[in-house]
């Protein structure tokens, strides 16, 4: 945005255009839409000998191009042909090979072309391990290739039974044994959509091991992380203290409570976050809860989304009129510190409001679409609870078919468990052998 030139950061295709493409029908731009599904049904191609992070390919590719199927249907109808999910379901395919691991939990990085790159690194983090349980699920129904379900609840089962005594999992781990090499537990960088995709897949998809998952961890964290109002980074089998930072990928936390119910200790977290804000003007990477002090190196803000993203869950459940001053301030810090002629730059310095020559695709795809849906309270979106947000805020419309009925039941309320070990045998649904047979039919599955 700063010098006014594009650059390739997580593949040579349209990312930006692919992650913001939904954004177009929040903001009711639906000529637009309809022409830039028409340019990526004519130009994407994924056939590239190119290496792609697997975690960041699924949230803002796969994630963009389900939410823009799904809502082309909805808006466009017979005017689309149903491209982007031929696009999607070819991307997804191509990311399978980084799940033929012994443990399930894939590897960071995939070549489209050619499969997992022969040096690729064997340590991931817990959010990078565990995040594909609403793009991959969807893709499934939609599909009917129960491939992709399998293996994102595989890989979340994988790093759900290696949570420690405390209920507590870690940060990096080493994905052929499955041992942690990172053992901080926060609410954070690295671990932070794990979180976020078991209580978002228990709901989406009527899912009763994700939703006890969720539950369990849920009770760990409030016990072991949980300082009023602020989360700590602890030891996952001590439980003692690693980092006292706020760190500004915390900030969606708040907002997961709101999704889950507990409003009460939601808006005291979120209140304290939002301050952090007020006092600087952004919130940085990361913040020294014991001397109130930015942490040294960590001063940038890249127009992350995750505090917006609470606010909005905030006044949504609210219509607390705080909630619209506050997004109103974030505007205003927004327009007066990161705004230049080709867009938004990154703040490098949140101290001296040095911008950084860099504006990711989530500022659009989340950021901007957060912002816009807290003032238009009347939007699609905000209706009726039909949708719900991946973690790169794309919309999956909550629909009969993605959702498990109980037997013998109309209903779709989430059914209880005693515990989720229960729930592991009941779902032990197939053999990692044939698994791995299954990934090496749908796609080369080399490793060169």
């Amino acid at each position: 945005p700063l010098s006014c030139s594009g650059y390739d950061t997580w593949g040579s295709y349209s990312l930006t255009l692919i992650d913001s493409l939904d954004t177009l029908v929040v903001m009711n731009n639906l000529t637009e839409f309809a022409k830039v599904i028409k340019l990526l049904s004519n130009d994407l191609n994924f056939d590239k000998d190119i290496n792609v992070s697997v975690f960041e390919t699924n949230i803002r590719v796969l994630g963009g191009l389900l939410s823009g199927h799904l809502l082309a249907e909805q808006f466009i109808k017979q005017d689309y042909d149903g491209k982007l999910l031929q696009l999607a379901y070819d991307i997804g395919k191509r990311l399978l090979p980084a799940f033929m691991t012994p443990t399930g939990i894939p590897y960071g990085t995939v070549n489209l072309k050619y499969g997992v790159p022969k040096n690729e690194v064997k340590i991931t983090c817990t959010a990078g391990a565990a995040t594909f349980s609403l793009e991959f699920g969807v893709l499934s129904k939609l599909t009917d290739d129960p491939i992709f379900e399998f293996v994102a609840k595989r890989a979340t089962r994988a790093i759900w039974n290696r949570r420690s005594p405390l209920g507590l999992v870690g940060n990096h781990i080493e994905i052929e044994k499955g041992e942690w090499t990172l053992k901080d537990a926060g609410i954070g960088a690295a671990i932070d959509s794990f979180y976020e995709y078991l209580l978002k897949s228990a709901l989406f998809f009527n899912d009763a091991e994700y939703n006890c998952m969720f539950n369990e961890v849920y009770k760990s964290i409030k016990e072991h992380l949980w300082k009023n109002p602020w989360y700590i980074d602890v030891n996952m089998y001590q439980g003692t203290l690693s980092w006292p930072h706020f760190g500004c990928l915390q900030a969606f936390w708040p907002g997961l409570q709101i999704l889950k119910g507990d409003l009460n200790p939601a808006i005291e977290t979120l209140e304290s976050f939002h301050s952090i804000w007020r006092r600087l003007g952004f919130t940085p990477d990361a913040f020294n809860l014991i001397t109130g002090m930015v942490v040294e190196n960590q001063k940038g803000y890249p127009l992350r989304p995750e505090l917006i993203e609470s606010i909005y869950y905030a006044y949504l459940a609210t219509k607390d009129p705080f909630w619209l001053k506050s997004a109103k301030e974030i505007i205003y810090s927004l327009n007066k510190f990161a705004k230049v002629d080709c867009g938004y730059a990154a703040i490098d310095d949140v101290i001296t409001k040095k911008l950084r020559d860099h504006m990711d695709s989530f500022f659009l795809a989340e950021t901007c679409k957060y912002l816009y849906l807290i003032f238009d309270i009347d939007n699609f979106v905000n209706i009726g609870n039909e949708y719900i947000f991946t973690t790169e805020g794309h919309i999956l419309p909550i629909k009969s078919k993605f959702r498990k009925q109980l037997e013998n039941s109309q209903s779709y309320e989430i059914t209880t468990f005693s515990n989720c070990e229960e729930i592991e045998t009941i779902n032990d649904f197939c053999q990692p052998e044939s698994f791995l047979s299954r990934i090496g039919a749908n796609t080369d599955g080399k490793i060169y």
